[in-house]
């Protein structure tokens, strides 16, 4: 298995400069918004609203915004009902695409994220189409730099992690989805630890399909199409990209 989506490479490497920061902060919001109601807005008892907060506060949001998200979520403030769901489909050279979504109007969504496919070469399926391709994980990010591979496993198998794989520059940490706020939690007493640069919970491609040319300019438009939709929560596929072409892409 890959250790880590190259989507998820690609967007970190694209960095601040690509991102747009009101779009974070919708994002930030909504998730927010949704933790809240799942799990009710205390976060010491809401692991998945912990993390929310705690990225909202790491992109500067206002507290008073994450106050108000969590009140909305909770119901005691009104606010728009989002819901959650997912969109399948395929990419340019039949590359797999699974999209999470968190909406207050599914209508206007599914056209939208219809028309992103079709613009982008691209092609909706059927629930279930590709999902099979992918196993939902915890993942942290390390910089190669700042610790080596046998002190990093030390630590955070102990904490609860599952593995290690490399990348490029990076380690990536990964551990079941369930257990991914628990082992957070754990990774983020050890003080031995330098910080790591993301933890998510994301879908790994259990295979991939090498793009180059123009079909990997393609794949990835139709990614960043679907990045920049408001209803669009994360976007993940199961291409991959050999870094001389990324080069060439920029």
């Amino acid at each position: 298995m890959s250790g880590h989506s190259k989507w998820s490479t690609i967007k970190r490497k694209k960095g601040a400069a690509d991102a747009k920061r009101g779009q974070a902060f919708t994002r930030l919001i909504k998730e927010v918004t949704i933790a809240a109601r799942m799990g009710g807005g205390n976060p010491e008892g809401n692991p998945r609203l912990r993390t929310a907060v705690a990225a909202a506060k790491a992109e500067n949001m206002p507290k008073d915004n994450i106050e108000r998200a969590i009140k909305k979520g909770t119901g005691e403030l009104e606010g728009v009902n989002y819901e959650e769901f997912t969109y399948e489909g395929y990419g340019p050279a039949g590359v797999a695409v699974y999209v999470e979504i968190m909406t207050d109007n599914k209508n206007r969504t599914a056209a939208d994220v219809r028309h992103i496919f079709s613009k982008n070469n691209g092609n909706l399926g059927e629930n279930g189409c590709v999902a099979w391709m992918f196993e939902k994980k915890g993942t942290f990010v390390y910089d190669k730099s700042e610790v080596d591979e046998e002190k990093l496993m030390e630590y955070v198998l102990d904490a609860g992690a599952e593995d290690i794989s490399e990348e490029e520059s990076t380690w990536v940490v990964m551990t079941d989805h369930k257990d991914f706020y628990s082992v957070k939690e754990a990774i983020d007493k050890i003080d031995a630890l330098p910080s790591y640069t993301m933890a998510e919970i994301t879908m790994i491609p259990q295979n991939t399909v090498k793009v180059t040319g123009k079909e990997a300019e393609q794949v990835i438009r139709l990614m960043d199409a679907l990045e920049e939709c408001e209803d669009v929560q994360n976007a993940y596929a199961n291409f991959d990209i050999p870094e001389n072409e990324l080069e060439k892409l920029g």
